[in-house]
């Protein structure tokens, strides 16, 4: 039901098959059908949980969810691929039971967000939902996001609850965070549940303040593409946990709140007064991963990168930020150490073979990269990128146009 871009070709169709499922499954009819899409990142990568600047937009891909109000303090999710459990199989949980659980499996998403609102004092009952989804898992491109905020926004419509959707990603993010026991930033959430069609979505996720800038790179002559290097390295997770631990050490040794607070001008001298101690890599991982003079040097790179992505487009020139994607990659590869050799081997084909520019996009150690190309370099690019993997021994790419969505939003 979706064609190449992931786009629904009937998205009203999906929604009656996702609320047929749901009879199937629960013996009823839904209340209602939501859909929250998965994002990719155009740049302002690792930023969001240093105070800094990022700039998602949502993909067309989406999770949907029916869902039906219940009265007996009982949580039912079923899924046949939107959680990523395939198995088909209801997940049973009693709302008085439930307990952060990091290896909680799929399910902990969705439990995690009912908790999170019965934490927040928000009067969230039981509830049973069926999900569908075409948002890629694994691939980097926040399947779990778009799992969580589009419970959290079938929660809020059955239960009346009237919230922002602000509060909505906030909410979402803390499931994320204190249940199921992943350290992300607000970026993902946001992203799902904010963006607007035909805009890239610029986020301070100090003061969560929001600016939708226009991105229609199809009326330029140019397309974004997102390469699915289709792996995951194992160390992501407690990689990932381990640079945010580098961040805010760095932030303590310089005395501020967050790395956004480094200003760019002072980027050298910064570095140069950090104790020589600080460029030693950081524990626990096992991945050689970097010191904190490197994770300053990127955090506060990358927050200028962001800006200047912004000052390029607000000038009418989306050409001019392919150079700032490439030097985006070659920090989180050399100074945040995220990046992979699928990763590394996909930006570098598609820049040799013509592109404007790369970078991986997401938390990286596998996922994705996106590629900004002239539109008739697409065949070209796409080619050269999957030759590279082939060449390499990797299992070929899923290469695909980003084509900025819109944000969650009931359907039915």
């Amino acid at each position: 039901m979706t064609d190449t871009t992931g786009r629904t070709t009937d998205q009203e169709q999906r929604a009656r098959d996702t609320a047929e499922r749901f009879r199937e499954v629960y013996g009823a009819a839904p209340t209602g059908v939501w859909a929250a899409p998965g994002r990719v990142n155009l740049i302002g990568e690792h930023t969001d949980y240093n105070d800094g600047f990022v700039m998602p937009l949502a993909l067309p891909h989406t999770t949907l969810a029916a869902a039906a109000p219940r009265t007996d303090g009982v949580l039912r999710v079923h899924s046949g691929d939107g959680g990523g459990s395939g198995d088909g199989q209801t997940v049973e949980l009693r709302l008085d039971t439930l307990r952060p659980a990091p290896d909680g499996g799929w399910a902990a998403y969705p439990a995690g967000v009912v908790w999170a609102m019965r934490e927040a004092g928000l009067p969230v009952g039981g509830a049973d939902l069926h999900y569908d989804s075409t948002v890629p898992v694994g691939a980097g491109l926040s399947s779990s996001a778009a799992l969580e905020v589009v419970t959290a926004l079938a929660l809020d419509d059955l239960y009346g609850l009237g919230l922002t959707r602000q509060r909505l990603a906030q909410l979402a993010q803390r499931a994320e965070n204190a249940f199921v026991g992943v350290p992300c930033g607000i970026m993902d959430q946001t992203a799902a549940a904010c963006c607007t069609d035909g805009h890239a979505l610029f986020l301070d996720t100090r003061d969560l303040s929001q600016r939708q800038v226009p991105f229609d790179l199809a009326g330029e002559g140019l397309r974004l593409l997102v390469v699915d290097t289709r792996v995951k390295h194992e160390l992501g997770d407690g990689a990932y946990a381990q640079r945010r631990a580098m961040c805010e050490r760095g932030a303590r040794a310089l005395g501020v709140h967050a790395l956004r607070d480094v200003p760019y001008a002072h980027l050298p001298a910064v570095l140069d007064g950090l104790p020589a101690e600080h460029d030693e890599p950081g524990d626990g991982t096992g991945d050689g991963g970097p010191g904190v003079r490197a994770v300053v040097r990127h955090v506060v790179t990358e927050n200028r990168r962001v800006e200047d992505v912004i000052a390029r487009l607000d000038a009418g020139d989306p050409r001019a930020i392919g150079p700032l994607l490439t030097a985006g990659h070659a920090s989180l590869r050399d100074d945040f150490r995220v990046s992979c050799a699928e990763l590394d081997l996909a930006v570098d084909a598609a820049v040799a073979a013509g592109a404007l520019g790369a970078r991986m996009t997401g938390g990286g150690f596998g996922g994705s990269a996106v590629v900004l190309v002239e539109e008739a370099d697409t065949d070209t690019v796409t080619a050269r990128v999957t030759g590279a993997f082939a060449a390499a021994g990797h299992p070929a790419p899923r290469i695909f146009p980003a084509v900025p969505g819109a944000g969650a939003r009931r359907l039915r």
